[in-house]
């Protein structure tokens, strides 16, 4: 019996052997192998270096399979410990609200808006949200937060204007657009701060440029970012972030002032992407504000249009629309009256930009241009010491280059204004911009569109596409003209739309539809 036992020991102590040797052998296996190595490549493993081996010990399965799971993935991951709320805060509650859902073949999209609620009697300085989603869950667009899907969960963390709430105070401006096989419950979404993580991310575009230059290419912020600066060329935030503002301009509130309305401006944000709207009201037509029109009914809409703006989390530029006037000499005690008025209310509004001149013309100069400016400009800086105004530019605001050989001086936050229609206009105009802001001028294009410059003509996509490839490579931000259904070619809606808000992609004439596929 004692040999038979002995025997016995002898085979278990060489199981257990070739078990331990086969499991190093695996382990080691594994820490030199890609995850799509062939066996072939397994046997080279055992001629790594010192430094290969230390980083083998170091290594883990988990750590294996992680990336293992990167390389095979189609969308990129990050993982749990990149976006962790350190706590839960009592006194905010996070709901969802269904704002519209479609089909697009066997997709499934949803448009919902996140409410966040300080329901609490202290104030809060900052939250974030961590939502579990389905894999199926593809995050498609976003606005006023920042969203990210990260290893299952929708993770939303606020902009700038809206990181803190007052006791009682409530957001309803973020939201996003998603597609899955079935409508998402949002069970067991958790809000409050953010745990901070050890990671560093690239400097942004605006903190690596020279003063006075662009930088292209790279990414600027498209969500509503609070108060706006100008940096060299650069629209920026307050972090010094890029932004590009994207929008659409109205018609002449005058003869279409049923547009100016909250659910109007809604769909523009929501369904369609836009973050500014223009209120174009025109001076000089037959009912303009300096030639018979209403100036109490006008200048009501303008502050209705800004006050939807503004509880909309957008921009909005207030449009002293001169045209037929020519030179903005012409009505210029109006238009100091009118901005003197408009600066001392809207002084303390982070969202509000000036156009003291929409489209000088008929031989008016930038001479012309420029003392008119520096008459206006003083006023508006009275009230409101670094709102953002946007300067015309003689020849139906192109000619950016005479304003770059003599710019406006002794004040911040100037941008020129610059309007192309891109079946006319090509490459001339074009380079015309782009040499000016190489040459360290602010340029805004506070009116636009993908027809000839009669508003009317046939559309041209490839000289379209090709000034949205320079606006976005320069970071320009860009208005559409215009939110009508008037039979013309520049109208982003159709004529037999009679919607005033609630617009569906069916609604948009072409030049409606390519405007918002440029936005998304």
């Amino acid at each position: 019996m004692d040999n038979k036992w002995k025997i016995i020991a002898v085979i278990e102590t060489v199981l257990i052997a070739v078990v331990v040797v086969f499991a190093v052998g695996f382990l080691v296996g594994r820490g030199n192998k890609s995850g799509k190595e062939a066996s072939a490549q397994e046997a080279q493993t055992t001629q790594t270096t010192d430094n290969d081996s230390a980083k083998q010990e170091n290594s883990t399965e988990q750590e294996a399979s992680k990336q293992q799971e990167t390389e095979t993935s189609t969308e990129k991951s990050t993982t749990k410990e990149a976006f962790e709320i350190a706590a839960s805060n009592d006194g905010l509650k996070l709901s969802f609200e269904l704002v519209q859902g479609w089909e697009n073949g066997e997709d499934h999209f949803y448009n919902y808006s996140a409410v966040v609620e300080n329901t609490g009697k202290e104030p809060v300085s900052e939250w974030a949200a961590k939502v579990p989603v389905g894999e199926d869950f593809k995050l498609d667009s976003f606005w006023n937060a920042e969203c990210e899907v990260i290893d299952g969960y929708l993770c939303i963390t606020p902009v700038e204007f809206n990181k803190a709430l007052e006791p009682g105070a409530k957001i309803d401006s973020v939201g996003f657009i998603f597609s899955c096989k079935k409508e998402a419950s949002f069970e067991g979404a958790v809000i409050g701060q953010k745990q901070e993580t050890n990671s560093t991310g690239d400097q942004n575009d605006a903190k690596n440029q020279e003063s006075g230059k662009t930088q292209s290419g790279g990414t600027a912020m498209t969500t509503y970012q609070g108060k706006l600066s100008v940096n060299g060329t650069n629209l920026v935030d307050q972090n010094n972030n890029i932004v590009q503002l994207r929008g659409i301009s109205t018609h002449g509130i005058a003869w279409y002032p049923d547009y100016v309305n909250y659910d109007s401006f809604k769909t523009l944000r929501d369904e369609f992407g836009a973050n500014v709207i223009r209120l174009a009201m025109y001076t000089g037509e037959n009912g303009g504000y300096c030639t018979g029109g209403n100036q109490q009914e006008l200048k009501k809409l303008v502050e209705n249009g800004v006050k939807y703006a503004t509880d909309l989390s957008m921009y909005v530029i207030i449009d002293w629309h001169i045209l037929s006037d020519n030179n903005p000499n012409t009505n210029k005690d109006a238009a100091k009256a009118f901005f003197e008025e408009m600066s001392k209310k809207y002084a303390d509004y982070d969202n509000v930009l000036y156009e003291i001149c929409n489209e000088p013309n008929g031989g008016t100069s930038w001479a012309d241009v420029k003392k008119y400016a520096e008459e206006i400009i003083p006023v508006i800086r009275k009230n409101d010491k670094d709102g953002i105004i946007l300067v015309g530019t003689p020849t139906w605001s192109q000619d950016v280059d005479k304003a770059l050989a003599d710019p406006i001086t002794g004040y911040d936050n100037i941008m020129y204004v610059l309007h192309f229609y891109a079946a006319t206009h090509k490459d001339d105009l074009r380079n015309k911009m782009t040499k000016a802001i190489d040459g360290g001028l602010p340029v805004f294009i506070s009116e636009f569109s993908i027809c000839d410059a009669s508003g009317n003509g046939g559309i041209d996509y490839d000289s379209a596409k090709k000034w949205l490839d320079v606006i976005n490579q320069y970071h320009i931000s860009y208005v559409g003209w215009n939110l009508s259904n008037k039979n013309e070619s520049s109208a982003i809606l159709k004529p037999s739309c009679t919607k005033t808000s609630g617009y569906t992609m069916d609604d948009l004439s072409d030049t409606g539809k390519w405007l918002v596929e440029s936005f998304r």
